[in-house]
């Protein structure tokens, strides 16, 4: 059965990347402060780093600021990355940076407007309302969701640190209680039942980020933070692959949109991320 991250790790394969390239116009980086040019924008970039990406993510935020039109180039913006999946022969995934988070007929819309309008792979959820806040999402297992876990930010702790009691699970044969992204994190591992859930799990927390390995083992993480928020590689990287070497993928937005060659920063992107994996292997 083909699942979303069957989909992904076939990408990652062809592309030899764990690069996620964030396609993020913000007003400053534009040349006009309108529709047009954000499209205009992620159209370069999407030409000039679909050699390199394992996946894109267009962020909702930064569309929805010029509305109507605002909607309309974002659904251009993934139809210009399914045509990039055509021309090279290999399907790259599109996951929406949306956080949406909300229940039944809500929920549905949502996964709806996603999925079927704009044409997404996958969709970041915030989980807070539980299960079946997720549910509409997940009916098609080709189709995959992020749930928010451990987030880059420098905030995350008011609420994602926070100790709670760990319930029916158990750590090396002991009931303990544990953060509440390790609680959400063994969540996602027992509901990933299609192989179309993963989590957001923040660079910028490497200590985290292996604490929530040693929870989902299985699970993918999209790993922001690398860059502009100060994240770093190495750390990332050892703290959050897989022992197949996957497993995760690591979102890199100015990074890369704002090199002087976006193409030549990918690339360097993808190689070390290549490089430090094989040292890692040889240690």
């Amino acid at each position: 059965m083909e699942t979303f991250f069957s989909f992904l790790e076939k990408r990652v394969d062809d592309s030899s990347s764990l690069l996620c390239v964030g396609l993020d116009p913000h007003l400053p980086d534009l040349k006009e402060p309108t529709a047009a040019s954000a499209l205009h924008f992620c159209l370069t970039l999407v030409k000039q780093t679909a050699r390199y990406a394992a996946a894109f993510k267009p962020n909702a935020a930064f569309f929805e600021i010029f509305g109507a039109e605002g909607w309309v180039a974002l659904k251009q913006v993934i139809e210009a990355i399914h045509e990039e999946s055509n021309r090279l022969g290999s399907m790259i995934p599109v996951i929406l940076d949306a956080k949406r988070g909300d229940i039944a007929s809500t929920a549905e819309a949502y996964a709806n407007s996603a999925f079927e309008k704009l044409g997404a792979h996958s969709i970041t959820l915030n989980p807070y309302l539980g299960k079946d806040s997720i549910d509409p999402f997940i009916q098609n297992s080709e189709k995959g969701v992020f749930l928010l876990c451990k987030t880059s930010n420098k905030g995350s702790g008011d609420l994602q640190d926070v100790m709670v009691d760990g319930g029916r699970w158990t750590v090396d044969g002991e009931s303990r209680s544990m953060p509440v992204y390790e609680y959400v994190a063994r969540l996602a591992q027992s509901w990933n039942t299609q192989n179309n859930i993963g989590l957001v799990v923040g660079a910028t927390h490497p200590e985290a980020l292996a604490r929530v390995r040693a929870a989902a083992p299985d699970l993918w993480f999209l790993s922001p933070g690398i860059g502009a928020q100060g994240g770093e590689l190495e750390s990332a990287l050892k703290a959050g692959l897989r022992k197949d070497g996957k497993g995760i993928l690591l979102p890199v937005s100015r990074g890369i949109s704002r090199a002087a060659d976006p193409a030549k920063a990918a690339a360097e992107f993808r190689d070390e991320i290549i490089n430090i994996k094989r040292n890692l292997n040889q240690r």
